[in-house]
């Protein structure tokens, strides 16, 4: 497994010298792209009142934290005055917030913000696009934000200290174009790839006794999207999204112990696949593929290694249609085993080796930028569950069980990971907000959220009480 591990490390070292560097050399340097797009000076869409439409667009802004929490815009900038706490700032479809702190640093100001639903920016208006292509993505990558990082949190354990708001946390780097990317997270280490004939993460770990490397990928071919968005009095009165290119599921990892500890690590891969689509009614909005990975160990020896891979067809296509309070999905199921991961299953268990990988992909129209993202989306997240019995004693047979689940996901509004909402809720608690008031905790979600299974099962060989059942 060790060679494996270093070939895998080889290739990603490669890729991402090619694809995935953010020097200024290779990152498209216009503001419009590393900060987003402007909105028009008089839009069509009406807006709440409470939003404050910051001129300038990306020329207005500096930069931005690794986390998308503090912006530092040009206080010369049209309106940038007007912002104040409990607004919404708007500069650009990528920096938008309800402002949570503000400070001014010489001729810039430091903006604090937390997310906002789309309807909280929108007032009335109506956006419907068909024909976008996923081709050519744009990469905005986070960086190293807080979420991310391994040891101890913000302002150390419980430790509640000022913090300064920008210049000790690191930025967001340039933009990148193509559809390769690293991001290192708790631990990992992700290689991102979309959208050729698929979005997916290669990941490695290697820390505490464990080592693991797999790719998960959602398959597709020459996908597009539509969507139709109605926003009437500050509720959505119509949605329909839909997004078309025949799905399926591929995964394949190796895993092992040697003395070493479980682990569940849960985290977003912080690089957006950006398509920007343009103003609709004056409103500037991109198509957007984001991923969150999910691994958890659960091996139950001190020693040991297991490998497996599959392949599946999914779906022809995904989507929703919401009116007036009545939602249904639109999901043209074509399960199709390609390559069976229970038949895969390899390894020396001395004790059951068990294993949890969940792979999310979220397709969103809407405006924010990584984990703030709002609008209209369609999410598939897959989970596969894996064990591998003893081999000790087995004279006969080996269990192995594999639980296959996918789950769909449809909203119009934002949801955040947990894990991610905590972190960031720990930094602000710890900030000394100019108004002297504490800043309350933000939301794990807003707005309209549907659930839906797309497909479950599994399967154990020998069908055998004492193998068990599978993790899911």
């Amino acid at each position: 497994m060790r060679r494996a591990l270093a070939a895998w490390t080889a290739v990603v070292a490669l890729a991402t010298g090619a694809c995935g560097s953010t020097s200024d050399e290779d990152a498209p340097g216009d503001a419009r792209l590393r900060f987003g797009q402007a909105v028009a000076e008089q839009p069509a869409a009406r807006l709440q009142p409470d939003v404050v439409v910051v001129g300038g667009g990306g020329d207005a802004i500096r930069s931005v934290t690794a986390d998308g929490l503090t912006w530092r815009i040009d206080a010369r900038a049209r309106h940038a005055r007007d912002l104040a706490p409990g607004k919404v700032m708007f500069v650009t479809d990528r920096a938008v917030g309800r402002v949570l702190d503000l400070v001014e640093e010489g001729s810039d100001l430091l903006v604090t913000v937390g997310p906002v639903d789309l309807t909280e920016v929108v007032r009335d208006g109506t956006f419907d696009k068909a024909g976008i292509t996923l081709g050519d993505p744009l990469i905005y990558l986070a960086g190293q934000p807080l979420w991310a990082q391994t040891g101890t949190p913000p302002g150390g354990a419980g430790k509640s200290v000022r913090l300064r708001r920008q210049d000790d946390r690191p930025a967001q780097p340039a933009p990148v174009r193509g559809g390769a990317a690293t991001t290192k997270a708790l631990g990992y280490t992700v290689y991102t790839s979309c959208c050729t004939d698929g979005v997916g993460a290669h990941f490695t770990y290697d820390d505490g006794g464990v080592r693991l490397a797999g790719t998960v990928t959602l398959t597709f071919r020459k996908p597009d999207a539509s969507f139709h968005l109605a926003i009437g009095a500050g509720k959505v009165t119509r949605a329909e999204f839909a997004v078309s290119g025949g799905f399926g599921i591929k995964v394949d990892f190796e895993g092992g112990i040697q003395d070493g500890r479980n682990h569940r690590k849960q985290f977003p891969i912080d690089a957006d696949l950006s398509f920007p689509i343009g103003q609709l009614a004056g409103i500037p909005l991109s198509f957007t593929v984001s991923q969150t990975l999910t691994v958890e160990t659960a091996f139950g020896a001190k020693l040991g290694t297991i490998k497996g891979s599959g392949e599946f067809g999914l779906a022809g296509s995904i989507g929703f249609g919401y009116r007036d309070g009545s939602f249904g999905p639109r999901v043209t199921d074509q399960f199709q085993r390609k390559s069976s991961l229970l038949n895969s299953l390899t390894g020396i268990p001395v004790g059951v080796m068990g294993l949890v990988i969940r792979h999310g992909v979220r397709f969103t129209v809407g405006i924010s930028a990584l984990v703030f993202k709002a609008g209209v989306y369609a999410e598939l997240t897959t989970s596969y569950g894996t064990t591998l019995g003893s081999a000790l004693g087995a004279a006969y047979a080996q269990c192995r069980g594999v639980a296959i689940g996918v789950q769909a996901a449809f909203g119009i509004g934002y949801s955040i990971l947990e894990p991610v909402v905590k972190v960031i809720n720990k930094f602000l608690s710890l900030l000394t907000p100019i108004t002297g008031k504490p800043i309350p905790p933000i939301p794990s979600g807003s707005g309209l959220r549907w659930p839906h299974t797309v497909y479950q099962n599994e399967e154990v060989i020998p069908d055998a009480e004492v193998c068990g059942r599978p993790p899911r």
